[in-house]
């Protein structure tokens, strides 16, 4: 192997470690529930899942399992924190 790639593998790593040089603003995903499969996306710090109870709610199981996954990723207005109660109906 180049020993500059030695480096550039090195530093990877550390990235991997510091989530919080990263930060999302647009994704789209499927994610696979217990009954369906979702189409869930992230846009302008907004969520948007296809599942009923986001309809509803304007969050989900789905999307709250990604702002866990992605922490500090996400910008900080939609990390939630540790006891937030749910909003109240749309």
């Amino acid at each position: 192997m180049h020993s500059s790639l030695y480096g550039k593998i090195e530093k990877a790593k550390r990235y991997a470690e510091e989530r919080d040089r990263i930060s999302f603003s647009d994704f789209k995903l499927s994610f696979r529930g217990d009954h369906d499969t979702y189409s869930v996306s992230f846009h302008d710090g907004k969520w948007q899942c296809g599942c009923n109870f986001f309809a509803s709610w304007g969050m989900c199981s789905h999307t709250m399992a990604l702002q866990r996954i992605l922490g500090v990723m996400l910008p900080p207005e939609r990390v939630p924190a540790e006891g937030v109660s749910l909003p109240t109906a749309r």
